[in-house]
């Protein structure tokens, strides 16, 4: 018990004296260096890392994933990190390569291929041959049964798919592993709770704080999940037809009827065969919006338009106009929630 007899200006020296001399003593605890691909990956561990570091993101913001070239510094995060988190080659096959040369060593966590994810097989074709609701049959392209979950698929049984890629389509491995498993926020709960359990492994002094923090964000999904199916429930019939086929996790997740794609790739425009017949689906099944995207070009909107009175929107799966950091992702998903049910509801 410190002497009360003592001024309170040496009591503080002491105590100040103290603290120094066991932190000389006690050994330092190194918080890995953990680096990220991309911004929905960046933003979950951010928020499990919320406190005792943040992750380093290789891909930045608003860049297309599939075939980026790194800057050194983003090659130097991959060469310092301890621990990478990424979705997996289904998304960035080049990082897969840039793994092996700078970060052999480093711990290499592909979310995509955690236990309990669940995943989608590509569609080859969106809605040509399935157009409407029977689109949400919940199977496979290989003919696996749909996810088994309650409403708000708080369960973490994984859909398993082909991992034998098809004909490549622009990064896209088609006929695999459909990779945008972020746009599914009962993935991204799934996540949380791997990211933490890795760095609890990786750093066992911060884990009470890794599982906390995960436990937080799996919450915030939780309401997140909620708060989108209200949301969309009004809606949720509307046809609408998306610029590419990145948003089917989204779509299954909220029982919604996308009714077909403009392009069948990322980098390549689509035929005038093919926006023909887009430009037939938009009639058909009385579309009632199509949705560009930021990286896209918007004139194959205007063309698909043409002479119809749907309306128009814009979807970003990667978020370019977000703020990255850990209230990426919910601001993410309630912003695509946003822009569809604006678009669809005619608002």
């Amino acid at each position: 018990m410190p002497d009360q007899r003592l001024p309170a200006s040496v009591r503080r020296l002491r105590l100040t004296l103290t603290f120094l001399l066991l932190a000389v003593a006690l050994p330092a605890v190194a918080v890995p260096n953990v680096a990220t691909d991309v911004t929905p990956v960046h933003s979950l561990v951010s928020q499990v890392m919320e406190g005792v570091g943040e992750p380093r993101l290789v891909i930045q913001r608003g860049a297309s994933p599939h075939s980026y070239a790194m800057r050194p510094s983003e090659a130097a995060a991959l060469e310092n990190a301890n621990v990478v988190f990424w979705v997996g080659e289904e998304l960035t096959p080049w990082l897969g390569h840039a793994l092996g040369n700078l970060a052999p060593d480093a711990r290499q966590v592909a979310l995509l291929h955690a236990e309990g994810t669940l995943r989608h097989a590509f569609r080859e074709r969106v809605l040509t041959e399935t157009a409407g609701h029977e689109n949400h049959d919940h199977a496979d392209e290989h003919g696996h049964d749909a996810e088994e979950h309650d409403t708000h698929g708080h369960d973490d049984h994984a859909e398993e798919v082909d991992d034998h890629h098809g004909h490549d389509h622009a990064g896209h491995a088609h006929g695999g592993i459909d990779p945008h498993a972020w746009l599914d926020p009962v993935n991204a709960r799934r996540w949380l709770a791997v990211i933490a359990e890795t760095l609890a492994e990786e750093d066992p002094a911060n884990a009470p704080i890794y599982r906390r923090n995960a436990e937080a964000g799996q919450a915030e999904i939780d309401a997140l999940l909620e708060h989108v199916q209200g949301e969309v429930s009004p809606v949720h019939e509307q046809a609408f037809i998306v610029f590419h086929d990145a948003y089917q996790y989204y779509e299954r997740r909220f029982d919604m009827n996308t009714v077909g794609a403009i392009s069948l790739s990322d980098a390549t425009d689509p035929s005038p065969a093919h926006l023909a017949e887009i430009r037939e689906i938009v009639g058909e099944y009385d579309v009632q919006c199509v949705f560009a995207e930021p990286q896209f070009n918007p004139a194959l909107v205007d063309t698909v338009l043409d002479g119809t009175s749907a309306r128009t929107g814009v979807l970003d799966p990667l978020g370019s106009d977000i703020a990255t950091g850990p209230d990426f992702y919910p601001t993410l998903i309630r912003q695509l929630t946003d822009r569809l049910v604006s678009c669809l509801a005619g608002s």
